[in-house]
């Protein structure tokens, strides 16, 4: 990883899936996490979404400042607490990639 890639924004979309009626409980657990990750001081967004045909299928799309932000959040106690020992037991599949963004052309992005 380059030194520009380690100073630039780290784009994350991960993905859950729970055991069959499981998506409560993972959706309450993840509500506490969702909170406790945006109060990161290297969290720009951090946002959960459940898919309305699928109640046991969670997208997350995160954003932080940096690669260093990025590395603290997945060593946070709350990451360890909720996502690890609380979440991960309720999934079928989890995945996650980062993301570069590709930059509208011509266009100001609003902030």
């Amino acid at each position: 990883m380059t030194e520009d890639e380690t100073d630039a924004l780290v784009t994350v979309i991960a993905e859950y899936q729970a055991h069959a009626g499981r998506g409560d409980e993972v959706a309450m657990i993840l509500a506490r996490h969702v909170a406790a990750t945006r109060a990161e001081p290297g969290c720009v967004d951090f946002t959960a979404y459940r898919d309305p045909a699928d109640p046991d299928h969670f997208a997350l799309h995160e954003e932080y400042t940096d690669e260093n932000a990025f590395q603290a959040h997945r060593k946070t106690a709350h990451f360890v607490a909720f996502v690890e020992e609380q979440i991960v037991p309720l999934l079928l599949d989890r995945s996650w990639r980062r993301y570069h963004e590709v930059p509208a052309v011509g266009a100001v992005r609003a902030k």
